[in-house]
């Protein structure tokens, strides 16, 4: 399998925050909690392992300044596969010492060198728990690292509405208390708010940042809007392939073979060329996609 793709930029920045400050919590009883060790987060047992190793390491640097340990994105919401990068949150009780920060970057700069094909697919951000109690934090900048990223940063790409939704909504926990007693919820509402501007800005942003002569970009397009759109529809965040599958069941026939394309190129090297025409077809997808979102 080949590395990373193109390096992602921080989300766009084209928000409408909620303003609220207190936020309601889900009772726990009520919804099922997925807590499970490493060992046994994903379907993959190379990436269990390292997951087990990373939690580990990262456990002994924080020690009792760690909240908790979480997956994000596609492997919380029961979709992640072999092109899935695997996201995560780890949380602190307050914020990073000094030590800690600097702890934390050798620790990722050291995981490239582990022998997994996942030590390349790990991504997420460190997050302190208050920021994480109110909606008047997101877009504040946490410590990242991206796919494949050997240096971290202070990036808010991880501090959204969807992220915060999954946590709330689909916890997957490594280590550590639920999330749901301390995460701020974010309303469906707040969700489709939050998705209009980002559909409309797809393209300006994604050219900011991706190359449009690899099929990774091609597919991407595709996949995203495709999720944007159903949040928008539905105030709910699914994984890019389930999306994929609810458009190709609700969108005009003639983006059916775009999205069969791209569902069946998924696991086609991320910088091989993209399909002659291909490319085009996914703008057009795009742009009809942004012009249904003002609907």
């Amino acid at each position: 399998m080949s590395t990373a793709p193109p390096v992602r930029l921080a989300r766009g920045t084209s928000r409408t925050l909620a303003q609220t400050t207190i936020c309601e919590r889900r009772c726990v009883e009520r919804l099922p909690l997925e807590h499970r060790a490493g060992r046994t987060a994903t379907p993959f047992a190379e990436l269990n392992a390292l997951l087990t190793r990373f939690v580990t390491r990262v456990s002994s640097i924080l020690g009792a300044n760690l909240v908790g340990v979480y997956l994000t994105g596609s492997f919380a919401l029961g979709a992640g596969d072999a092109a899935s990068d695997c996201d995560f949150i780890a949380v602190s009780d307050g914020g990073l010492s000094r030590g800690e920060e600097r702890e934390l970057r050798m620790l990722h700069e050291e995981i490239l060198s582990w022998a997994s094909y996942w030590a390349y697919n790990l991504e997420g951000s460190y997050a302190p728990q208050a920021d994480l109690t109110t909606s008047l934090t997101l877009g504040r900048p946490w410590l990242y690292v991206n796919r494949g990223g050997r240096e971290m940063e202070w990036s808010p790409h991880c501090n959204t509405e969807d992220v915060r939704w999954i946590l709330v909504n689909r916890p997957l926990v490594l280590a550590g208390v639920d999330p749901r007693t301390f995460v701020c919820d974010v309303p469906a509402a707040v969700l489709q708010m939050t998705m209009r501007p980002q559909i409309e800005n797809f393209l300006v942003d994604l050219r900011t940042w991706a190359r449009f002569d690899i099929s990774w970009t091609q597919r991407y397009a595709v996949e995203a809007s495709s999720r944007m759109l159903y949040t928008l529809e539905y105030g709910e965040v699914i994984s890019k392939q389930e999306a994929l599958k609810w458009a190709a069941e609700t969108l005009p026939i003639e983006w059916r073979d775009l999205i069969e394309q791209v569902q069946q190129d998924r696991l086609v090297q991320w910088n091989a060329p993209p399909r002659p025409g291909s490319m085009q077809r996914a703008v057009g997808f795009v742009e009809y996609l942004q012009e249904r979102a003002h609907l």
